[in-house]
């Protein structure tokens, strides 16, 4: 099964490349204990089980193959399951024999480690039997089985084997057989979203209505009863599957704290909420629910109009992975996981599907070319859990509360969950190119791309050529129109004008998107210009006063202590920057900026003072030295900011 887009653009077939030589068969190799590599915790915490990845062992002992003992997060399954699906992913862009294998052989294991009724959790099949969907605040039950079936489902489109997609029909039989409104069933849902997101997929490549309505069961069920996960351990206590004190439950931390309808803002882990709010908008755009549609965009608008990072990451705070309030953007204590990035490029891709509005494609490009791809280092084989817009080794080395600010990417994490996610999504950016709706084809994110549509009962061949990420000229070519149809090419936010040619007569601007009628075969052009744009925060983000923030294309870019010296802080802009190209031995080719600065310097004064009183600044000129955003940490250990003073 063939996708209807094929991605041809030089910039991301080096990441679909390198995802298939170098970051499959490395996670496949840290997944069977087999890589000679140190594993980090992801933060400071004791608790985090960071001595081998045991993934793949704890498959094979749940399958009864041998005997011992559970390892590593109550959720390490989905390490498996999102390797398998970018496998998956990658085999379909380009079909590879030993990669095959690979996958053959995992899901044979899955499924021999599945058990009769369709129960599928190594952790509870291993440790805890007897606690099996007895703790769903924690047990990441359904989030493992979210993540199997959408690997099952890009298991089946790349390989035409149903073997994964009748192992999740039976899981998810077996979830109906406990979950529900009827006597006996367990009303709520698992404490980490995702089964939602799942049921979706699941649905398309069976057409089962039923996995819609599980799917906007889960949502809707979540939060009706703010005690149920606390009942639950009760429950526990009296049947004596447990003892001690009760855990503390954060309600908010879960989304749990009222019902989904009755939510307006990001709250919580930010990972949890994108995934929610990415499966209300699918379930909504399915089910026409205006209800789940409206409460989705308030949440959208929550995030993207005040906790927004101008990389496109969200969570403000190591505390609970989370969003904090409104306006609250610190640039060295933040989160912003790859995870929760990729969870936000799938809220903006569902969102597409109930409106158009050109918002959703800015926030995609945003991620894709800053957030996202920032998670991984150049080798495929570093990664990033936490993509900080201001660091210091220093600080990330002594204090507390930046033990997750990593200054360089680690080799794997104790908390495993971004590395093979970055893999699965790279591997599937056919998707966010475009869109169909109310029969206009709608050109969202400029990248090579080949495609097959079928628009106004006919079939259309597009291609498009062009020079961005770092140019601005691109051509689409349209064949096969018999009659008139309607394109929609993105205006997008980082262009200050734009030249089209050949368009013909019928063209306007509407909400955000050039609109064409095509009538005839042609070649389209459009040059847009590229300035670099000062991005100035709003007042009431704290961090970002009197700074800026500086992006060419859908590149935002960072000064670096390899290109500019240490004590970023002491920096400030002087004046308009310009593009410059570069050729780095490490970095490869790529536009920089170069802009002029000053720097305050320390001079003797300071030597044994702290503090003084009457001083006035000394200050030297300098040439400052910009690269993007996602390049940094590539070429050595040091400082990095994206916020700089500007004079």
């Amino acid at each position: 099964m063939k996708s209807a887009v094929s991605i041809t653009d030089p910039f991301w077939t080096t990441y679909t490349k390198l995802i298939r030589k170098e970051m499959i068969p490395y996670q496949w190799d840290v997944l069977h204990d087999n890589a000679d590599i140190s594993i980090e915790k992801e933060r400071d915490d004791n608790g985090i089980p960071s001595e081998k990845s045991n993934a793949i062992e704890n498959l094979i002992i749940a399958s009864g193959q041998k005997e011992g003992n559970h390892y590593g997060w109550l959720f390490q399954d989905s390490d498996v399951y999102k390797w398998l699906e970018s496998a998956a992913n990658s085999y379909l862009l380009h079909p590879d024999e030993n990669l095959l294998e690979m996958m053959s052989e995992v899901a044979v294991l899955i499924e021999e480690a599945q058990d009769e009724d369709g129960y599928l959790s190594t952790y509870y099949q291993i440790e805890r039997p007897d606690l099996k969907f007895k703790r769903l605040f924690e047990s990441h039950e359904l989030y493992c089985a979210g993540h199997l079936i959408e690997a099952a489902v890009a298991h089946y489109k790349a390989t035409g084997s149903k073997k994964l997609i009748d192992v999740s029909q039976k899981l998810v039989s077996c979830i109906q057989q406990h979950f529900g409104v009827e006597e006996g069933k367990i009303k709520g849902a698992d404490g980490h979203q995702e089964i939602e997101l799942a049921l979706i997929r699941l649905y398309e490549v069976t057409g089962k209505e039923e996995y819609v309505e599980l799917s906007s069961w889960f949502l809707k069920i979540r939060g009706e009863d703010p005690d149920f996960y606390l009942k639950q351990l009760v429950e526990n206590k009296k049947e004596g599957l447990s003892t001690g004190d009760f855990p503390h439950i954060d309600l908010k931390y879960l989304q749990a704290h009222k019902p989904v309808l009755e939510q307006d803002e990001a709250v919580g882990h930010a990972v949890r909420l994108v995934y929610m709010a990415a499966a209300m908008a699918e379930v909504a755009a399915i089910k026409n629910d205006e209800k789940l549609f409206s409460t989705a965009r308030k949440i959208w608008d929550n995030i993207i109009k005040k906790r927004l990072y101008i990389t496109g990451g969200i969570g403000s705070t190591v505390r609970g992975e989370a969003f904090t309030f409104d306006y609250d953007l610190p640039n060295d204590t933040m989160y912003c996981e790859t995870c929760a990035s990729i969870g936000l490029l799938f809220f903006a891709k569902a969102m597409m599907k109930n409106e158009i509005d050109v918002e959703y494609a800015e926030i995609m490009e945003k991620m894709l070319y800053n957030s996202i791809i920032s998670g991984v280092a150049l080798d495929g084989k570093h990664f990033f859990y936490v993509n900080p817009l201001e660091v210091d080794p220093k600080a990330s080395a002594h204090d507390p509360g930046k033990s997750h600010v990593k200054p360089i990417r680690p080799s794997w994490f104790g908390c495993a969950c971004c590395p093979p996610n970055v893999a699965r999504t790279l591997t599937s950016l056919s998707q966010y190119i475009s869109d169909i709706f109310e029969n206009k084809l709608y050109i969202q994110l400029y990248q090579d791309f080949e495609g097959s549509f079928k628009l106004e009962e006919q079939s259309l061949s597009v291609s498009m050529t062009t020079e961005l990420p770092y140019k601005g000229k691109s051509k689409v070519s349209f064949t096969g129109i018999e009659h008139p149809i309607t394109v929609c090419f993105r205006l997008p936010a980082w262009s200050s004008g734009y030249n089209v040619h050949n368009a013909g007569e019928y063209v306007s601007e509407q909400d955000g998107y050039l609109e064409i009628t095509i009538d005839l075969d042609k070649t389209i052009e459009i040059d847009f210009e590229l300035p670099v744009i000062e991005w100035h925060a709003h007042p009431s983000v704290k961090d970002n006063f009197n700074k800026v923030a500086l992006q060419r294309g859908p590149f935002v870019y960072c000064l670096e202590e390899e290109d500019n010296g240490s004590d970023l802080h002491l920096m400030s802009l002087t004046d308009k920057p310009l593009a410059v190209e570069v050729n780095d031995p490490v970095l490869s080719h790529y536009v920089g900026l170069k802009g002029k600065g000053e720097r305050q310097l320390i001079d003797n004064t300071w030597q044994k003072q702290l503090y003084q009183s009457d001083v006035t600044p000394v200050t030297e000129e300098m040439d400052l030295s910009f690269i993007p955003y996602y390049l940094w940490a590539n070429r050595s250990i040091g400082e990095m900011r994206v916020w700089v003073t500007r004079q």
